[in-house]
């Protein structure tokens, strides 16, 4: 399994990125996919879930700013990210669960973003 994240970079407040995973090795399509962050200090924490059937969930702290897609023919996660505020700069990882939660899955290497004025 491999997923690769990219598309993170420097913003302005205000500003936005787009960030892509390309996931090969597994079927892709079956998978729940999700986006997690971490900042200096902090723990990792959840950011965004896809479904395979392409429900999605947000933390509280991004709802309404950020949108998880995919496009399971590119076998890609995406994470749309608007209005982004410094307090989102963070290493953002891609992470495919197991079905069976209780088992550790697979994370990507992570792509960082930094939002400073």
């Amino acid at each position: 399994v491999q997923l690769q994240a990219s598309g993170g970079g420097s913003v302005q407040p205000g500003g936005s990125l787009r960030l892509s995973c390309a996931a090969s090795g597994f079927i892709f399509k079956y998978n729940t996919m999700e986006w997690y962050r971490q900042a200096p200090g902090n723990q990792r924490e959840l950011v965004a879930s896809i479904t395979s059937g392409g429900s999605s969930n947000y933390a509280d702290s991004v709802n309404g700013r950020f949108t998880i897609s995919r496009d399971n023919a590119r076998r890609t996660v995406y994470l749309q990210m608007n209005n982004l505020q410094p307090e989102d700069t963070a290493v953002y990882y891609c992470y495919r669960p197991q079905s069976d939660r209780a088992l550790i899955g697979n994370w990507g290497r992570g792509t960082l973003v930094t939002v400073s004025s």
